[in-house]
């Protein structure tokens, strides 16, 4: 990827903002997914992440505003514990639904959202925002009903705005900047 800075004006970039997670708990997460996911295509280690904003395709001009909201949002978090109480799964995804302790990375979506709405660049969803992991994508529903992974608490690492690209093999994630959370 170009430096964000050298990005052409007109190209358009597929977007995301997230919480990462600390080594540990992605190993954890990779060690729970070779033991309990089968049928589906189980979520590499490198796109383990908590998702804050989809933003889609988006043209290359706004990436400036959007990483200063990340970066905004980022600094004025409170101290984030999240632990696994569910798993659940939609029509092509299965997911850990999160124990969001305090709401406050809720505070955290919910600032960066309206930051991203005052630049014109996200709409907020009509469901609440739902703090979860993907772990596994599938074509079919595999119905899997694992034991959940004995993460305990754990707090996001940090957060980020991300790239996506889409491959035949799936899509691949790359970091454009990441921000410490609380400042």
């Amino acid at each position: 990827m170009k430096a964000a800075g050298s990005v052409e004006s007109h190209e358009s970039l597929r977007l995301f903002c997230a919480l990462r997670l600390p080594e540990d708990v992605l190993d954890d997460l990779c060690t729970w997914q070779d033991e309990h996911v089968r049928g589906a295509r189980a979520v590499t280690r490198s796109n383990l992440h908590v998702t804050l904003a989809f933003l889609g395709h988006r043209p290359s001009r706004e990436l400036p505003g959007i990483v200063e909201a990340a970066r905004a949002a980022a600094e004025s978090a409170r101290p984030i514990g999240f632990e696994p109480v569910r798993y659940r799964e939609t029509r092509s995804v299965g997911m850990l639904v999160l124990r969001d302790e305090d709401d406050a990375a809720t505070a955290v979506a919910d600032d960066l959202h309206g930051r991203l709405e005052t630049l014109g660049v996200y709409r907020r969803e009509q469901r609440a925002w739902l703090p979860h992991l993907t772990v596994v994508r599938f074509r079919e529903r595999p119905r899997l009903t694992p034991a959940l992974p004995e993460l305990g608490r754990f707090s996001p690492s940090d957060a980020a705005v991300y790239l996506s690209r889409l491959r035949s093999s799936g899509a691949q994630y790359e970091v454009v900047q990441s921000f410490a959370l609380g400042g």
